[in-house]
């Protein structure tokens, strides 16, 4: 089937470099028109995977985990047991396992705990664009989108002022795994069988958690009001996180807790530059930020695809799902579903209903960090469309070489303050 000069057989969705100039939205619409759960072949040794592009499909995965389960990886890449079972960290497991660990922190990031950190975000931002703004030319990722979301998970976990800028590094090393400006061994270019059970399969694993483990030490010594001495003191039906489960833990929340909120910052802002009539309808009517930050999520997509694997064999979308079959659900896709989005290309600040899953789309998964990037993205932006004139770019926006995060690296800017 033929979309214009472009056909199905086209589609690589588990090539990175078919992402890297651009989110393939072309595909993604072939696919939910002509091919909605389309079988993708991989190069060995990955043996394929069920790619499922519709919103409705996408919910019903994530709804059932009991059929689509988590407990063999949420990347594309298969694992053997021993790698899984080593690598194992909260999203890679199934209720109950997955429903203990969750609870351990889950209060720290509802509704009304977040509410809290508020004043505590407002300040950390208006620190950022303080420092940034004057520059006049900036690279927006860097003096920016990526310094907000880890000084407020710093503050929430409890890692030193000093330590942000290798907290950056190493969190970019792990989830770029694909991208050579980032990661000490590029996956998909490198032998990487040495750090295979490590997170992300990522050399830089070794030393976040060597820093973990050092917080973890003072904190047995000198608990303090901070998630790691939560993790630390924690007990699992009566017995404390084992080293491997903290540092896993610890791995993941520096990760998840910073890359995607960052990408999300960096998509609203080159949105609002691209959509300039958007733009000045915020900045007229700043009561617009939460649904603002609805329409930046599902713009932006930060996290482009989980993977699931089929417990039993099931009819999905017309297609016969085997067991063990990988099963991706694409986020990117869904959140410019017709179906669900009228005009799902349009980028409309004030888009009522919008029921975006950049988080995910319920079910026990729903992302834990949920309303604390609602928060910083919402702060983030009413502190700085205030300060801004005009802001436009002043060269390429330089896309992540990933088909896993949606994220972009440098995006080199020139700010006329207001």
């Amino acid at each position: 089937m033929r979309a214009g000069s472009r056909s199905l057989e086209d589609i690589r969705l588990w090539d990175h470099d078919f992402f890297v100039d651009e989110v393939p939205h072309w595909a993604f619409e072939l696919l939910r028109r002509e091919d909605p759960v389309r079988w993708q072949e991989e190069p060995a040794p990955n043996q394929g995977f069920w790619a499922v592009t519709r919103f409705h499909d996408i919910e019903q995965v994530l709804m059932d985990p009991r059929t689509f389960s988590s407990a063999r990886g949420i990347t594309l890449e298969e694992q053997t047991p021993e790698e899984v079972e080593a690598r194992r960290s909260m999203i890679d497991m199934d209720p109950p396992r997955h429903s203990r660990l969750r609870r351990l922190v889950s209060k720290h990031f509802t509704r009304s705990a977040v509410a809290q950190y508020e004043g505590f975000v407002r300040e950390q931002a208006r620190f950022v664009l303080d420092r940034a703004l004057p520059h006049g030319e900036l690279d927006f990722v860097e003096h920016v989108s990526r310094e907000l979301p880890i000084r407020v998970l710093a503050r929430i976990m409890g890692v030193p002022d000093q330590d942000l800028p290798m907290c950056i590094e190493l969190g970019d090393a792990m989830i770029a795994q694909a991208d050579p400006e980032y990661s000490r061994a590029v996956i998909d270019k490198e032998d990487t069988s040495a750090y295979r059970l490590l997170p992300f399969r990522s050399p830089a694993a070794v030393e976040l958690m060597e820093y973990g483990h050092g917080l973890a030490v003072e904190r047995r010594r000198e608990p303090a009001e901070d998630l790691v001495t939560k993790l630390v003191h924690a007990e699992v039906d009566g017995e404390r996180l084992s080293e491997r489960e903290f540092d896993n833990f610890f791995c993941l929340l520096i990760v998840a807790g910073n890359e995607t909120t960052r990408h999300a910052i960096s998509h609203g802002m080159l949105a609002l530059m691209e959509h300039r009539d958007q733009w000045r309808r915020l900045a007229e009517d700043l009561g617009l930020m939460p649904l603002a930050t609805e329409e930046i999520l599902r713009w932006g997509s930060p996290t482009m695809h989980f993977r699931r694997t089929a417990a039993r064999d099931l009819d999905l979308g017309g297609k016969r799902i085997r067991e063990g079959d990988k099963v991706v659900v694409w986020f990117v896709s869904g959140n410019r579903d017709e179906e669900v989005f009228p005009e799902p290309f349009r980028f409309d600040v004030g888009r009522e209903p919008n029921p975006q899953m950049a988080f995910g789309s319920g079910g026990p998964h729903i992302c834990l960090g949920a309303h604390l990037a609602r928060l910083e993205v919402r702060v983030m932006f009413e502190e700085l469309l205030p300060r801004l004139a005009d802001i436009e770019l002043t060269g390429p926006v330089v896309r992540l070489r990933s088909n896993f995060i949606n994220g972009i690296k440098h995006m080199p800017v020139r700010v006329r303050p207001a």
